[in-house]
């Protein structure tokens, strides 16, 4: 089920906590999101509690093509709702679509977005900063002192998301020094993958403990990983390296 159909309010304690002060400081909010899941979630948490978080306050720009496709899709599939989802959408309709959500899928339509020095939340790809609308919203508001950067995904080391989240005072975009006076943000609780707890229980399930090739993560939980599944399961455990290949 997806992540964002799971009934957790906790994981969004840090917006609860944060959003008000941001209301008074104004300004922009850039939140760079993974276009599938992510963004969804994050439309469906905003409506949820539209009225307590004083989302209405705000213009919404969801800034990215393939965000806006992907939640058409999710929309028109209903039937894997849980039940606080599925009781949402009874009751108010379509559980993305806000009443202040502007949908951006030309170019045009993102540029204009870069206009607007106050009052706007903009969701862009990707989720990392490391291309699309994304950078371009970060050029155009991370030196404001009232701009707010939420970060709501692993960033994973040597991307620009990363560099933001561990307190650079400059970036490079395009070749231009831009300063960070932006105010940022790091919404934790919200990822999409099993935490290395889960991941070990899930391989647990296999009878005949079939190889496990380690392809996706930091090098250090990796390594911890590769270790744990070998020391409980006897596992053989293969950690990829780039262009190597792979028997099964």
């Amino acid at each position: 089920m997806p992540a964002w159909c799971q009934n957790d309010t906790r994981r969004y304690d840090t917006f609860a906590a944060d959003l008000p002060h941001v209301i008074i400081w104004k300004g922009n909010i850039i939140i760079p999101s993974f276009t599938v899941g992510r963004v969804q979630e994050l439309l469906y948490v905003f409506k949820t509690h539209f009225d307590e978080w004083g989302i209405g306050d705000w213009e919404v720009f969801l800034d990215s093509p393939m965000g806006i496709e992907a939640t058409e899709v999710y929309a028109g599939h209903a039937q894997i709702f849980d039940e606080s989802a599925r009781k949402s959408r009874e009751q108010s309709g379509d559980p993305f679509d806000l009443p202040n959500l502007h949908l951006s899928r030309r170019s045009q339509d993102s540029m204009k977005i870069n206009q607007i020095e106050t009052g706007a939340i903009i969701i862009a790809g990707s989720g990392m900063c490391t291309g699309g609308r994304i950078k371009h919203h970060l050029k155009h508001n991370l030196w404001r002192k009232q701009t707010h950067v939420m970060i709501v995904g692993f960033q994973a080391r040597g991307t620009l998301g990363r560099a933001i989240v561990d307190g650079a005072r400059h970036i490079r975009l395009w070749g231009e020094t831009i300063q960070v006076n932006a105010k940022v943000h790091t919404i934790g609780g919200l990822s999409a993958h099993a935490d290395q707890q889960g991941l070990m229980d899930w391989y647990g399930h296999f009878v005949e403990r079939p190889r496990v090739a380690l392809v996706h993560g930091e090098p250090e939980a990796m390594d911890t990983l590769a270790q744990r599944l070998k020391s409980k399961y006897n596992a053989d455990v293969v950690q990829a390296s780039f262009q190597q290949k792979l028997t099964i």
